[in-house]
């Protein structure tokens, strides 16, 4: 298992960033403190997304800003990132461990404890878990009720991968996600959409830091 450091993790996706381009989004996010970037953009075709994870992959790899591909494994490996996020609608962790190497990182979405023991059996660097909040938005395909506080806590004590919280997380939660045991915070619009990308990235830093430092007073 690849430890995964990250704090605030970043999932493109340009409609949902009022008329701005990812790169532009991804270069202010990352300046406040962003430390790994997901090129999800469901909208674009595999050639698109192909051409803009050229440009983010220089951008990041020149930073030290994880790049984690969105369900293709196949583009992961084409763009050399440093990773690949996995459904279950997609290609099974095995095969996909089996393609990529045991260098790269692999993240697994899993809706219900069978799947998420499977995930972390089978050797999954980290877990994506969410909806955490309730959410009227497409940008997450899981639990669109919100699992809650209360979720994130009976997983953190069930599993002992790193738990990487999504959806509908705001400042004002991410506080209470990262005290109640997740090991980071996955955001798409709280981000994209922000006024103030760089701002609100370093905002959301500050109450990550202050929760695992509060968690292990």
């Amino acid at each position: 298992m690849k430890a995964i450091n990250w704090e605030l993790y970043l999932i493109t996706e340009e409609k949902l960033s009022q008329g701005r381009k990812s790169l532009e989004v991804v270069k202010k996010a990352v300046a406040g403190g962003v430390d790994a970037v997901q090129l999800r953009e469901k909208n674009l075709s595999l050639r698109e997304r192909y051409k803009l994870g050229i440009k983010l992959r220089h951008f990041t790899a020149a930073r030290g800003v994880k790049l984690i591909v969105n369900d293709r494994v196949d583009l992961a490996l084409a763009l050399n990132a440093d990773g690949v996020h996995l459904g279950q609608a997609d290609l099974p962790l095995k095969e996909a461990r089996a393609i990529l190497g045991s260098d790269k990182i692999i993240g697994i979405t899993a809706t219900d404890l069978k799947a998420i023991k499977k995930a972390e059996a089978e050797g999954a660097d980290y877990l994506g878990v969410g909806s955490v909040f309730k959410s009227n938005s497409k940008e997450v395909d899981s639990f669109k009720a919100g699992i809650g506080i209360q979720g994130i806590k009976r997983l953190s004590r069930e599993i002992s991968i790193p738990i990487t919280a999504i959806g509908g997380i705001k400042l004002n939660s991410a506080y209470e996600v990262i005290r109640a045991g997740a090991d980071n915070i996955a955001v798409i619009s709280a981000l994209t959409q922000a006024a103030d990308i760089k701002s609100t990235a370093q905002d959301f830093k500050k109450m990550i830091h202050k929760a695992k430092k509060q968690r292990t007073a």
